[in-house]
């Protein structure tokens, strides 16, 4: 492997810093001992300025960068921003009407204990399950389908391997354009 750049982070599969790497998770280091690195990063990750600083802390979170997004959101260096459960409002969630039928199928022959191509929410050719009086070929109330969840929050996380964030404490110190 080459000397990698002092500050560059790169995601490794193990559960370990390699030599010369710290785990990024936010650890606050000193800065008489790390001043190249202090130079590179500043406060922007955390720390007083005067003794100590911060390293990135990417735990359970994605990577980005800085600058301006295409939706238009500026995004500062170190700026931490996203939270990792949300709770969508019916508010939130679009419009969802349509009838939901219910058919009497009376071919045996496309009768299926698992749903194949082509089935649909079928009754029994006998009796309804839902109310004997029930006619076939019937439609369900409109209520039957709307927004659910409760208002519980769901995780928000992007798809994700186990991967770790490191960061080069020492190495080639970049050059600046």
């Amino acid at each position: 492997m080459t000397d990698p750049f002092l500050g560059e982070i790169q995601m490794f599969g193990f559960q370990f810093a390699p030599y010369r790497w710290a785990m990024c998770t936010g650890q606050i280091l000193p800065i008489q001992q790390n001043t190249a690195l202090f130079s590179l990063l500043g406060t922007n990750f955390g720390g007083d300025g005067r003794a100590t600083f911060g390293l990135p802390n990417l735990q359970g979170n994605a990577a980005a960068s800085q600058g301006q997004n295409a939706g238009g959101v500026l995004r500062t260096l170190g700026e931490p921003f996203g939270t990792a459960q949300v709770t969508l409002l019916p508010t939130e969630m679009p419009p969802h009407t349509h009838a939901m039928n219910v058919y009497a199928q009376r071919d045996p022959a496309k009768l299926h204990g698992i749903p194949a191509q082509g089935d649909a929410v079928t009754i029994p050719t006998t009796t309804s399950p839902f109310a004997d009086t029930t006619p076939s070929n019937a439609s369900f109330a409109p209520t039957m389908v709307v927004p659910t969840g409760g208002s519980q929050p769901h995780e928000n996380r992007q798809p994700y391997l186990t991967v770790n964030f490191c960061i080069a404490l020492s190495g080639v110190f970049p050059q600046r354009p």
